[in-house]
């Protein structure tokens, strides 16, 4: 049985936009989304036909990175620094639960 539409769109993970979607929405080239991809740092999800598909949360992801190369950081230390911020924010979070 399919999933319940409410709960994919609800569900951050859940693919449901196409590269020309994605582009549109974040104000950026399909490019520079295919240049995330190659770099490995953001993996959507592929279609039957091998169509890009992302999630909300990979289209923050993208957001991020655009905002810090638009503002001259490389694409490499962009997705590095945010790795790094994620790191911290998930360090910080852990640490006020104990």
């Amino acid at each position: 049985m399919g999933r319940n539409p409410d709960d994919m769109f609800g569900d951050e993970d859940y693919p449901a936009y196409t590269i020309g979607q994605a582009a549109e929405m974040l104000g950026t080239s399909q490019d520079f989304l295919r240049r995330l991809d190659e770099a490995k740092w953001i993996d959507p999800h592929r279609s039957s036909g091998g169509h890009r598909r992302y999630s909300r949360y990979q289209l923050r992801l993208a957001a991020r990175a655009r905002e810090m190369v638009d503002q001259g950081t490389a694409l490499e230390a962009a997705c590095r620094i945010i790795i790094l911020e994620d790191q911290l924010e998930e360090a910080l979070r852990q640490n006020e639960k104990q």
